[in-house]
C-alpha cells in the first residue's frame, strides 16, 4: 500500500478521499489554488501545496503543477476525484511516465470511454445495447443536422469528450439545431476543450439507471448493483438512490452483466459506472449511454447499501491487490438516498449563488451522512462547480430513508449563501417522487409547485426579533391592544430571560408575533454561537414539544428550523428552509414594517423572479445587468446596433454553466460595458438596449 497520496481535486471530494487516506494510515496530500488557500480540504490534510491561482487552467487543470507538486512531497499515487483532470487520458499518462500510480484505470481505457463515438462502437461489439444515434467522429454542423433530421425529432447533442451533462441540449425543433449546435460546441469547448458533438435519439420519458462495477488488474470485474439517478435538472443529476424501485432482481442481473461486459471490452481497472436510458414504459429495453471512467460523485449511496468503502477499493486496486470477493459475495442491504446541495438560487431560475458562509450546521450521524467541503467563514465563491456538499441517508426501506433525508436537510444549514436545499425538500415530498414513478423530465415539468412562494412571515418575524423591535399581541403582552393587525406593543425581546441554564444546553423561549394581514407566527429562540438559533413554527404549534418542532415538516405550513446571525447593526440574515434572507435596517417607508418611530425593515437582494430571469438590473428595463457574479465568454453586439426582442446579446458563465443575456425588448444598444472575459458580480450592468420609438410610444 501506498504510503503518501496527493489528492488532485478540492471541495467535498478531496475532504472525503482524505478521510479514508486518514483511516488507512495513508499520508494525504491536498492542492490548492488562491481561492482555496483557507478551505476545509487543505485544513484536513496532512500537508498541503499551493499550485496557481484561482483560474482553473492555471491549478487545478494544470498536469506540470500537480506533477510538480507530487515530486516535491514524495507522493507515490494521484487520486484526481472527479472533475478536472479525473478522466483525463493524458494526465493518467503524465503519472505514469512520471514513476506515480494514478489512481483511476489505465490510460486507454480513459481515452476510449471519454469518446462517447467510440466508446458506443467498442461496447456494442461486445453485445450491450445502444441507443440509436450518429456514427463516426469528428462530425460537422451540416453533418450532426443531417443525421439529426434522419434519426428524427426530438434528438439529444451530447459532447463527446464530456459528461456531468455539460453542453447537452435536447432539441425539438429542426429549426433551432444551428443555433443549438453552436451553443452546444461552444460549452462542450469551455468545460473539456473539445467541441466534438454525436446526436442520439430522444427517449421520452426515459430513467437513469447506472451500474457501479470495480475491476483489478487480474481480471476480476464485478458489479455492486445499480443507482437510480432520474431526478434531474439540465441533464444534472440532483438526487440519487439505491437500489432503484424499476429493477427486478432478474434485470438487475441482466443490466449488471452488461455492465461488466462493457468494462471487460474496454480493460478497465478500477472503479468505473456504466450509464444506461432506460425506457420507463419498457424497462427491459434499456441501452448504454456512455461509461463514466471514475469515482462518482454519488458513490456513498452504493457504499451505505454494500458495506464497501469505494475510495479504498480504488487504493487497493491500485496498489496491485486483487479484489477481495466474487459476485456472489456482494449483497444489497436497505436503501439509501443522496442529495446534492448547490450554491444556487431556485427563485432566481437556478442561477449560480455565492458568497461568505457564516454559520454552518451539517447532519451526521446515524442514518445521515454529509460529505462537504464547507467550514464557516469560507468564501465559495463562483469560479468552480456549484456543489457545496452531499447529503445522504440510510434507512431499511425507501420509505424510511426518504423520512431520514427530507429531515437531515431540514437541519442543513449554510447561512449567507443561497442554496438549493429548500427546493430539494420540496421534491423528495412530491407524489411521484414518494411512489418512485420517476422520469429524467419530472423536475421540470413540475418546477412551479417545487420553488418557494415568497417569503414567509417567520422570517420577517424573525428579522424583528434580531432587530430588537418586535411587535408584541395580546397573547404574548398584557398591555397589547385588543384587535388583531392594530399597531402592536414594542418590546425588546432580549431584555426578558435569557434562557440560561445551569450545567445544561440554554432553554428555548418563545416569542409571539402577528404581522398586519398575516397569521399568528411563534418563534423559539435560544443562543447559538456567535448568533441565535431559531424554531419558526406557527402560533397554533407554539406548545408543541421541541422534537416534533424540529421534525421534517412534510405538510403545508408544517413547523420549520432556521438559524440567524446579525452581522452588523444595520443588517440581519436568516436561513430558512435553504433560503438566505437579507434584511437591510432603512428609513424609509418602503418594505414591511417591522421597526419603529418611522424605520423600517426592508428585504435586501430580492429581485423579482422575472427581473432576474431577463437579466434586467435595478436601473430599468432597458438595463440588463449580470443574475449573476461570473465571466462574459460571448459579446455578440456592440453599441449602436439594432436588436429584435428576444436576441442574445451576451453570455455569462459561472459554475461551470452558460445564462443568456437577451434584449428585452427591440432598440438599440446605446451602452456596453463588457467584453470577453470580463469578471462581473450578480447586478452589474452589462448594457443598456434603448427602445425604439414606437414602442415607446405605444407603451
Amino acid at each position: 500500500m501506498f504510503s503518501t497520496v496527493l489528492v488532485a481535486n478540492r471541495g467535498e471530494i478531496a475532504v472525503r478521499v482524505i478521510r479514508t487516506l486518514r483511516q488507512l494510515g495513508i499520508r494525504s496530500v491536498a492542492v490548492f489554488s488562491d481561492a482555496d488557500a483557507d478551505a476545509r480540504h487543505v485544513r484536513e490534510a496532512d500537508t498541503a501545496v499551493r499550485i496557481g491561482p484561482a483560474a482553473a487552467a492555471e491549478s487545478y487543470l494544470s498536469v506540470e503543477r500537480l506533477l510538480d507538486a507530487a515530486r516535491r512531497t514524495g507522493a507515490e499515487a494521484v487520486h484526481p476525484g472527479y472533475g478536472f483532470l479525473a478522466e483525463n487520458a493524458g494526465f493518467a499518462a503524465a503519472c505514469e511516465k512520471a514513476g506515480l500510480v494514478f489512481i483511476g484505470p489505465p490510460a486507454s481505457a480513459i481515452s476510449l470511454m471519454g469518446d462517447k463515438i467510440r466508446a458506443k462502437e467498442t461496447v456494442k461489439a461486445a453485445g450491450v445495447p445502444v441507443v440509436p444515434g450518429s456514427s463516426g467522429s469528428g462530425l460537422s454542423d451540416a453533418e450532426l443536422a443531417s443525421a439529426a433530421e434522419k434519426i428524427g425529432m426530438p434528438v439529444l447533442l451530447k459532447p463527446s469528450a464530456g459528461g456531468g451533462g455539460k453542453g447537452m441540449r435536447l432539441v425539438r425543433d429542426a429549426d433551432l439545431l444551428g443555433e443549438e449546435i453552436a451553443a452546444a460546441r461552444r460549452e462542450a469547448r469551455s468545460s473539456f476543450g473539445d467541441d466534438t458533438l454525436l446526436v442520439e435519439r430522444w427517449v421520452d420519458r426515459p430513467r437513469h439507471i447506472e451500474i457501479q462495477v470495480l475491476a483489478d488488474a487480474h481480471g476480476n470485474v464485478v458489479h455492486l448493483g445499480e443507482r437510480e439517478c432520474s431526478l434531474q435538472r439540465r441533464h444534472q443529476k440532483v438526487i440519487e438512490e439505491a437500489p432503484s424501485v424499476l429493477l427486478t432482481p432478474q434485470l438487475r442481473a441482466s443490466m449488471g452483466a452488461a455492465a461488466v461486459e462493457a468494462a471487460r471490452s474496454c480493460g478497465y481497472v478500477g472503479a468505473g459506472t456504466v450509464e444506461f436510458i432506460v425506457p420507463g414504459g419498457d424497462p427491459s429495453s434499456y441501452y448504454f449511454m456512455e461509461m463514466n471512467t471514475r469515482l462518482q460523485v454519488e458513490h456513498p449511496v452504493t457504499e451505505l447499501i454494500t458495506g464497501l468503502d469505494l475510495v479504498e477499493q480504488q487504493l487497493r486496486v491500485a496498489a496491485g491487490e486483487p479484489l477481495g470477493f466474487g459476485q456472489g459475495d456482494v449483497t444489497l442491504t436497505g436503501h439509501a438516498i443522496e442529495a446534492r446541495v448547490c450554491a444556487e438560487d431556485p427563485a432566481r431560475g437556478f442561477l449560480p449563488s455565492g458568497g461568505t458562509v457564516l454559520a454552518l450546521s451539517e447532519p451526521a450521524g446515524g442514518a445521515v451522512r454529509t460529505d462537504s467541503g464547507l467550514v464557516a467563514g469560507v468564501d465559495t465563491g463562483s469560479t468552480y462547480d456549484p456543489m457545496l456538499s452531499k447529503v445522504i441517508a440510510y434507512g431499511p426501506d425507501r420509505a424510511a430513508a426518504l423520512r431520514v433525508l427530507r429531515g437531515a436537510l431540514a437541519e442543513t444549514v449554510i447561512l449567507g449563501v443561497q442554496t438549493n436545499a429548500g427546493f430539494l425538500r420540496r421534491l423528495l415530498a412530491h407524489p411521484d417522487v414518494v411512489s418512485g414513478n420517476l422520469d429524467t423530465g419530472l423536475v421540470e415539468r413540475d418546477l412551479p409547485s417545487l420553488l418557494p412562494d415568497g417569503t414567509p412571515p417567520e422570517v420577517y418575524a424573525a428579522a424583528a426579533l434580531l432587530a430588537g423591535s418586535v411587535p408584541v399581541y395580546p397573547h404574548a403582552a398584557p398591555n397589547g391592544p385588543a384587535g388583531a393587525g392594530g399597531a402592536g406593543a414594542w418590546v425588546d425581546p432580549f431584555g426578558a430571560a435569557d434562557g440560561w441554564r445551569l450545567g445544561g444546553t440554554p432553554a428555548w423561549t418563545v416569542h409571539h408575533f402577528r404581522l398586519p394581514g398575516q397569521e399568528p407566527v411563534a418563534v423559539r429562540a435560544r443562543p447559538y454561537g456567535s448568533g441565535t438559533e431559531l424554531l419558526l413554527v406557527p402560533a397554533h404549534n407554539s406548545g408543541a414539544d421541541r422534537n416534533q418542532a424540529r421534525g421534517p415538516g412534510l405538510s403545508p405550513g408544517a413547523p420549520a428550523r432556521g438559524r440567524i446571525v446579525a452581522r452588523t447593526a444595520g443588517t440581519v440574515t436568516v436561513e430558512l428552509d435553504g433560503v438566505t434572507h437579507r434584511f437591510a435596517h432603512a428609513a424609509s417607508p418602503e418594505g414591511t414594517w417591522l421597526g419603529r418611530d418611522g424605520d423600517s425593515w426592508h428585504v435586501q437582494a430580492h429581485d423579482p423572479v422575472a427581473a432576474a430571469l431577463t437579466g434586467r438590473g435595478h436601473a430599468g428595463a432597458d438595463t440588463l445587468a449580470a443574475p449573476m457574479p461570473g465571466t462574459v465568454t460571448v459579446v455578440k453586439v456592440a453599441v449602436g446596433d439594432h436588436v429584435t426582442a428576444g436576441q442574445s446579446l451576451l453570455v455569462v458563465e459561472a459554475m461551470k454553466m452558460e445564462h443568456v443575456i437577451s434584449a428585452p425588448h427591440a432598440g438599440t444598444v446605446t451602452e456596453l460595458d463588457v467584453s470577453p472575459g470580463t469578471t462581473v458580480a450578480m447586478d452589474q450592468v452589462l448594457a443598456v438596449v434603448t427602445p425604439d420609438e414606437e414602442e415607446e410610444e405605444a407603451s
